[in-house]
């Protein structure tokens, strides 16, 4: 089987997915590249040195010797660069989340609907194994029907990730509850067997907000912007994005349409880095105690009691199959994405999940910046819905 030939078009924070991509002889490899960076491009040219290396997307959408495209650029530029491909006939991998507003999330529906070529949005946490774990314990009944979902989001490395790029405005993001929150969102509906219907939220800008030590205007980032052990705690911070207008803290409850009541928190300042799920059923609960290999999912099912720390059953999360983003999930979402190309068919990520994943963030930011009110969700077209459960397959 001959290497699909992969173009690429960004190369920054995640630009791990195409060296997951690049896998000479065995299946794929980056043949084209695209960022107007020059410093992106002179790493890319390193990481890929037999690609074409360029400042220009069109280059590699339309040419002609590349079997697929994806989309890892910032996120408001998603659309428009996934459409431009997709318009080319070229399948599309999109990072998530697929936009930063409804209105581009279904454009990119749209497009891959009317043209008919293949789209797949990478929501690698569906890969993950502890949620793997999780939604097999939950498929087996193991705590009954599913009737409340909550979330917890300590995001220890917060200030370094979100608070000294564009991630940190508005304009490029909307809030961190559609760019970060799209992981959980996500995860939390693909558990729960639904989408939110309601949200309401509450937020605020508490800790990095009244940092005064930001970088200049067009001043490039410390080459130090990231450490796994320092910047702690949060206010020595230093060299953050000359603007800041996003939350550093929030809180989201949503009904979705099912009748599943779920919350998710999410909070930049705190001194650990993990997530934390309790899914409750009418029949017992479960809950994760780690979110990587050798952590624990543990489940409470058999009687009432006070805190039991034994739990009923207790389940450790596999192994990954490599320790290469995300605990492993980035080499399987890759996988999927590559036969997906090569073959179609349904995937375990989902165009429409990513499309009401954005729409949960979109109207829970709009929420939290209206004094908490609540929002209603506006469900995807019928037609396009159908198409994309299908498998991207039309009827007749």
């Amino acid at each position: 089987m001959s290497d699909l030939r992969i173009g690429v078009l960004g190369y920054g924070l995640r630009g791990s997915i195409a060296r997951t991509a690049h896998r000479p002889g065995a299946g794929s490899r980056v043949t084209a590249l695209a960022d107007p960076d020059p410093a992106a491009r002179t790493e890319a040219a390193t990481a890929f040195p037999d690609a074409l290396i360029t400042c220009d997307h069109r280059t590699v959408i339309n040419a002609p010797d590349i079997d697929a495209v994806l989309v890892v650029t910032p996120d408001h530029t998603h659309a428009e660069l996934a459409c431009e491909a997709l318009r080319a006939g070229k399948p599309v991998f999109v990072e998530k989340p697929l936009d930063i507003t409804v209105e581009r999330c279904d454009e990119i529906l749209r497009t891959a609907y009317e043209t008919g070529t293949r789209l797949y949005i990478g929501h690698n946490m569906r890969h993950m194994p502890v949620v793997r774990l999780m939604r097999d314990l939950i498929a087996a009944g193991t705590i009954g029907e599913v009737k409340t979902v909550w979330v917890r989001h300590f995001v220890g490395y917060g200030g370094d990730w979100y608070f000294k790029d564009w991630h940190a405005e508005r304009k490029y993001t909307t809030g961190l509850l559609l760019q970060k929150a799209a992981h959980d969102i996500d995860v939390l509906h693909w558990l729960a067997g639904g989408y939110a219907r309601d949200v309401q939220a509450m937020g605020d800008l508490m800790v990095y907000g009244d940092n005064p030590n930001r970088r200049a205007p067009g001043e490039p980032k410390a080459a130090d912007w990231y450490t796994k052990d320092g910047h702690w705690p949060p206010h020595t911070q230093r060299a953050l994005n000359p603007v800041i207008d996003i939350e550093d803290v929030s809180l989201l409850n949503m009904r979705l349409d099912n009748g599943v009541l779920a919350s998710y928190q999410q909070c930049h300042f705190t001194p650990d880095y993990w997530r934390n799920y309790t899914v409750i059923g009418d029949a017992g609960r479960l809950e994760n105690f780690g979110d990587g290999p050798g952590s624990q999912v543990k489940v409470w099912n058999t009687r009432r009691s006070l805190y039991r720390e034994d739990a009923d059953e207790i389940h450790a999360v596999p192994e990954a199959q490599d320790e290469a983003g995300h605990g492993g999930a980035d080499p399987l979402l890759m996988d999927e994405f590559l036969r997906f190309v090569r073959e179609g068919g349904r995937t375990d990520t989902s165009p429409v999940a990513a499309r009401m994943a954005v729409a949960a963030g979109v109207r829970a930011t709009d929420s939290l910046r209206d004094g908490g009110t609540p929002r209603r969700i506006t469900p995807l077209a019928p037609a396009l819905a159908d198409y994309f459960d299908r498998g991207q397959q039309r009827t007749g």
